[in-house]
Order: structure tokens, then sequence, then C-alpha cells
């Protein structure tokens, strides 16, 4: 019978084709005009679900599940951008068996890769996939844009840009999860922000109640939802 490993994010972050692959699908999405999705967005997505699980006092493993399953959700962006969840699944299932995973615990992370994009009818199918949802879309920030040229910034590099401040906050004890952004209403207005990324609060909020609790967003000290 085959060995079975309870991996941690270390180990899958130290896994060569992982990190092969995140940077290759960063590139050719860099040559599509995308803003980052490499391993800056893939370790703060990591972090962020992690975390969001610790504050709501969910347990260790799961914590874990989501480290490794925010790390790995975009891996399908080596492929192609169209159904990069889905591939990305299939990748992240190949890569996680061949280290040694539990199929019960790939099983997990490959439904929290599949089901976080897209944005519209992305619908959270476990803790770990509630957790990444909402750390993914929560990744609005200036360091994600990639052009220089702020006179040819399309609406997404405007608003990214405008966003100086992104944070994700969880509190257990009244069960909300607030997403708190700080963004320079002299480069992009908070209606644009709305009118790109509007789906991706939807999907926020629907993650939240998965995890029994309230989604609320802040943007420069005003309560908007």
């Amino acid at each position: 019978m085959d060995q079975v490993n309870e991996l941690t994010i270390e180990d899958v972050k130290g896994n060569p084709v992982v990190h092969a692959y995140l940077l290759a699908g960063n590139d050719h999405l860099g040559a599509l005009g995308y803003t980052d999705h490499g391993l800056r967005h893939a370790g703060l997505v990591s972090t962020i679900a992690k975390n969001l699980l610790w504050k709501l006092e969910f347990s260790e493993r799961e914590q874990e599940l989501a480290a490794i399953a925010g790390y790995l959700h975009d891996i399908g962006n080596v492929v192609s951008r169209h159904y990069h969840a889905q591939v990305g699944a299939a990748l992240s299932e190949r890569i996680l068996a061949g280290m040694g995973m539990d199929p019960g615990e790939i099983a997990i992370i490959m439904g929290a890769i599949g089901s976080h994009d897209p944005e519209e009818t992305c619908q959270a199918v476990s803790t770990v996939s509630a957790a990444v949802i909402l750390a993914d879309k929560s990744d609005v920030h200036r360091s994600r844009v990639r052009n220089r040229d702020i006179h040819n910034f399309d609406v997404h590099d405007r608003v990214n840009y405008a966003a100086t401040r992104s944070f994700l906050e969880a509190k257990n004890d009244d069960k909300v999860i607030s997403l708190q952004l700080t963004i320079d209403t002299n480069i992009a207005p908070v209606m644009e922000y709305f009118e790109i990324f509007l789906t991706r609060m939807i999907a926020c909020k629907r993650a939240a109640e998965f995890l029994g609790a309230t989604f609320e967003l802040d943007i420069n000290n005003i309560r908007l939802l």
C-alpha cells in the first residue's frame, strides 16, 4: 500500500513542478494583459485563507488544507485562462497524489480549486472552498498591476492601482468577515470598483454565509455592504 503523507503548505511550496507551473501561468496571463497571478498572489491567498479559518476557529488541518488550496488555486493558468479552475483542480490532483497525499484531502483541495471561479457562478462546496474564494476575491491592490504606464491603464489596472490597502478581517465572536479597502479616488472612483467587482462581492457574501458569517465591505472607512 502506498504511503500517505500529511502534507503541509511548505511541502507544496517546495515542489519544483508547482513553482514552475505558477511562474509560467503568470507569464501567460501577463502576455494577455492580466494583473499578477503568480507567486505573490498565490502566497497571499494561501496565507489569508489559512488565517481566516484560524480566526473562525476551524481545525488546524482545515487551515492547512486551505493554505494548500489557496496556493494552488490558479495553477491551471499554465494551460489557459479559460476553465483554469477546473484544469487547476486536475493538475493539483496529479501533483498532490505524486507527493503521497491522502486521497480524501486531495478531493477537498480539488473541490476548492475547481469551485473558486468563474466569479459569477462560483459557490463554496466546503469550508476550505469558502476560505479560498474569500481570500482570492479580496486581493485587490496596486501591487498586482504590471502595467507601469498609468496613462494606458484599463479599468482593472486602474481600480487595482487605486487600492492602496486591502485587509480581510474575521471576527469569530460576532461571525463577521469584513473586507477593508482604502481606495485613492483621484485614480478611480468607488463606483468603478463596484462596476467591475460586484460579482466578486456577491461571491464573497455567499462564501461567508457558508462559513456561518456575515460579509461586510468597508471602503475608505465607510461601510457599503
